[in-house]
């Protein structure tokens, strides 16, 4: 049986607030290791530690995507205001 990753996945997931690539990094490992767990393959025991930083993953996630929109967003709006006050 290997060994869970639980604390690796969750100190992904909390850094992935701070830095874009650790987020999707935490949902992906997660994610493979919640199947593992599952399959009998991983040891349980870490199971709540991946699920909470795959779920951190997963929000860090949906907060990078909104700021990417956010910052498309005020490029295009000053662009625009850039346009009109010319």
């Amino acid at each position: 049986m290997k060994p869970h990753r639980g604390v690796l996945i969750l100190v992904l997931g909390i850094l992935g607030f701070f830095c874009c690539i650790c987020a999707p990094l935490a949902w992906w490992m997660g994610s493979q290791d919640m199947a593992e767990i599952e399959a009998g393959r991983m040891d349980p025991e870490g199971k709540q530690l991946t699920q909470v930083g795959m779920i951190l993953g997963i929000v860090g996630c949906v907060l990078l995507i909104l700021g990417i929109i956010f910052q498309v967003a005020m490029m295009a709006l000053a662009g625009g205001v850039a346009a009109v006050g010319n």
